[in-house]
Parts: C-alpha cells; sequence; structure tokens
C-alpha cells in the first residue's frame, strides 16, 4: 500500500518525482502555491518508495441553504498502480477531509465512456446520475 499525503506548503518537495499520468499536467508552482493557500482546496497524494504515484483534489462548496458539499475534482493513478488499492485510499482520505470540514454529500463528474472511473465510483457506492455539461471560456 501506498502512503498518502495531504500536499502543504511544507511538503511540497513530494512533488519532486511523480508517476506518468497521475496529474493531467506539470505541475505549476505559483498555481500550486496559490491552490494550498485555499482552505476550502485539498490535495492527496500516495507515495510508493518516494514516488508519487496518485492524487486527489478535492474543493468544499460552501452553501447558503445546506451543508457544504465535497467535490471529487480530480483523481488520478498511474496505470502501474491502478487496481491496488490507491484510488480506494485517496478517496477515502479526501472524505474524511471533507468530513472535517462540515461536508456532508460528496459527488464527482466523469464521462459516462470512462471505462475504468465509471464502474471504480460504482464500486465506492457513488450512485450514477444523469447530467447536461455546459462550458464556456470567459472572455475578458
Amino acid at each position: 500500500m501506498a502512503d498518502i499525503h495531504r500536499i502543504t506548503p511544507a511538503n511540497t518537495g513530494l512533488l519532486e518525482r511523480i508517476a506518468q499520468d497521475v496529474f493531467d499536467e506539470a505541475i505549476t508552482p505559483a498555481l500550486l502555491q496559490r491552490y494550498l493557500a485555499d482552505a476550502g482546496h485539498a490535495l492527496f497524494v500516495a507515495v510508493d518508495s518516494g514516488l508519487v504515484v496518485g492524487q486527489i483534489r478535492g474543493i468544499v462548496h460552501l452553501q447558503p441553504d445546506r451543508a457544504s458539499d465535497l467535490y471529487i475534482d480530480n483523481l488520478g493513478v498511474s496505470p502501474a498502480h491502478q487496481r491496488q488499492g490507491v484510488a480506494t485510499q485517496l478517496v477515502g482520505a479526501l472524505v474524511e477531509w471533507g468530513k472535517a470540514h462540515g461536508c456532508t454529500y460528496v459527488w464527482v463528474a466523469t464521462e459516462p465512456d470512462n471505462d475504468s472511473g465509471v464502474p471504480f465510483y460504482k464500486a465506492q457506492r457513488f450512485t450514477g446520475k444523469t447530467l447536461a455539461w455546459f462550458e464556456s471560456e470567459i472572455r475578458g
């Protein structure tokens, strides 16, 4: 099993060795610092022999009319470490963090054809819902 760590400004050195396909893009130090400075954001990593083999990011959504919810923003595990419980460990760590921040609900969005993600979330007892996704660039 990998060791799970919440990334803070004090331990960003853990991100010096990252396995392939854990993050979608290379980490930008300035963006990382901005992310970590927000108390409503969390980044957890799974480390095996000094190598980051998985990551999960979450955001607390504060609500004016109900308890906060936890959004799983991104989850990635290197192909060599998939199906070994790493993603389950990461989700568990993030959910515990969310509970400590008053969240009573957790959700995630993924594409219906995500052949590894959909079965994983179902195995974690997430209920699938159909939704329409709308997006737009913010223009000056």
